[in-house]
């Protein structure tokens, strides 16, 4: 993963820097070194992100299902 492709998938997802720093318990500063020639991004960052956009459409579609339920209750 590229860091401009890294960042603008941040964007997407409504995460800033400093909140993924904090969701992977890394230094901001770590973060902000990466580059794509001397300092690349880690491999797991992909999957992370990939996992991250899973557990929040599950939380998403959980959250209007209570929603459904308690309108026909």
């Amino acid at each position: 993963m590229k860091k401009e492709e890294f960042d603008e998938l941040l964007k997407k997802l409504g995460i800033s820097r400093q909140e993924f720093a904090t969701m992977t318990d890394l230094a901001y500063s770590t973060i902000s070194n990466w580059s794509d020639d001397k300092k690349p991004i880690p491999g797991w960052v992909d999957s992370w992100l990939e996992n991250y956009i899973k557990a929040k459409s599950y939380e998403d579609i959980k959250k209007k299902v209570f929603e459904i339920e308690k309108v026909e209750k």
